[in-house]
């Protein structure tokens, strides 16, 4: 398998793998700190901007590459396998049936209030 076709795979995956966390956050039956995390990353992962803009070299893939896996990854081990197993066949019906991700305007939300923040701060800083 070549390394664009390993790539692609990987990404499919995630893509399942943000779905079912945000599946596992409408299940009425998960842990308040699983879902919590799962709707943190949810927001990220599906909102329209990055943390970190992908047009910066290299740092732009960070979030994408590494911090997004991982944060996947702690959510995955906290949630019970039972509503894993529940969310992981809504995404591969989702996938089936729509093809597209869902948006987080919340995600959204989080991303920009974070620029925001940054962007006062190194400005505080010049200031003073």
């Amino acid at each position: 398998m070549i390394l664009i076709e390993k790539l692609k795979n990987w990404a499919r995956l995630l893509k399942q793998d943000v779905l079912m966390l945000w599946f596992a956050t409408k299940n009425r039956n998960t842990p308040w700190v699983p879902k919590a995390v799962c709707i943190f990353i949810v927001a990220y992962a599906l909102s329209p901007i990055d943390l970190i803009p992908d047009f910066i070299p290299i740092l732009g893939f960070v979030d994408d590459l590494l911090l997004l896996p991982i944060l996947i990854w702690v959510a995955i081990r906290l949630i019970p396998n039972l509503i894993l197993q529940e969310s992981r066949i809504r995404a591969d019906q989702w996938l089936i049936q729509n093809q597209s991700k869902p948006k987080s305007n919340l995600g959204f939300l989080i991303v920009a209030v974070i620029w925001i923040l940054m962007l006062w701060l190194l400005y505080m800083h010049i200031k003073s």
